[in-house]
């Protein structure tokens, strides 16, 4: 079987997080500058088997999305055109930010990890992932 990688997209920085090659562990890979994930996933997908990269939705309280959709689909048409055989999927991401912070805080980490905001984007791209693999 192929990875699943989930994408904590920001305007900034992407958390990116990786399943194990049988789907069931959720592991932080890394994050990114969001202008530098194109290029990163290129040289990613060019030694790592992923079949489906999930992003997570950004909505408002009422339910609709974000200004950061449209730069979210632009990213999954540009993934296509790296890999016409991707598969784009999408999952809430509402709270994660808040959860990854509190995972952390949990963990015991010191002060300064708590506060590394690339850190919590990569916790939170693990919360997306283990959100979505509950559901497939």
């Amino acid at each position: 079987m192929a990875r699943i990688m989930a994408l904590d997209f920001g305007a900034k920085r992407t958390g990116i997080a990786v399943t194990d090659p049988l789907q069931i562990i959720a592991t932080g890979l890394d994050t990114v500058d969001t202008a530098k994930l194109l290029s990163f996933l290129e040289l990613y997908l060019k030694k790592e088997s992923v079949e489906k990269i999930v992003f997570g939705l950004p909505t408002h309280k009422d339910g609709s999305y974000t200004h950061l959709k449209k730069d979210i689909d632009k990213m999954a048409e540009a993934i296509l055109k790296l890999d016409e055989q991707m598969v784009i999927d999408f999952e809430d991401e509402s709270f994660t930010s808040s959860y990854a912070k509190d995972i952390i805080f949990a963990s015991g980490v010191s002060k300064k990890k708590r506060r590394d905001k690339a850190h919590v984007d990569k916790i939170s791209a693990v919360v997306i992932l283990q959100r979505y693999l509950k559901h497939i």
